[in-house]
């Protein structure tokens, strides 16, 4: 499991609806080359919504296919793999608000295959690529958030 958490100076439902747009998940995944292939393809995700994203994560060219199961605007929504290289994925999105900040934590758990060989990659390299990953997406979403 990785927990993520961002403070941002914005509104929250700003902040609840900058992460989930699709256009603006794209902007913020720039760095793994993502862009949606299928389902919502641009827009906000709602209760029900499925988008795949296709971006190159090790040097490889992969696709997550996602569902939004859970959906409290503008408080939390959940997302959950439907397709991709893990065995499950379920991320979380939590946003609440702290004085003038907006708090946004990100939670991530996810099962890889293989057994012993991907709980031994998960520990070696998924973790810290992970987070590295939603913390670049969150500061990138922060910035967008907080320009007017």
């Amino acid at each position: 499991m990785i927990v993520v958490t961002t403070r941002i100076l914005a509104p929250l439902e700003r902040c609840f609806d900058l992460a989930r747009d699709v256009d603006a998940h794209v902007r913020t995944a720039a760095d793994t080359s993502e862009r949606v292939v299928a389902g919502r393809t641009t827009g906000l995700l709602e209760l029900g919504d499925s988008v795949t994203f296709e971006g190159v994560h090790f040097g490889v060219r992969q696709r997550l296919s996602a569902h939004i199961t859970e959906f409290d605007r503008p408080r939390w929504f959940v997302d959950e793999m439907t397709q991709g290289a893990f065995t499950s994925m379920r991320h979380v999105h939590e946003f609440r608000t702290e004085g003038a900040e907006t708090v946004m934590t990100d939670t991530m758990t996810w099962q890889s295959p293989f057994g012993l060989l991907g709980r031994l990659f998960d520990a070696l390299v998924l973790r810290a690529h992970l987070t590295r990953f939603l913390q670049t997406k969150q500061s990138a979403l922060k910035r967008l958030a907080e320009t007017p």
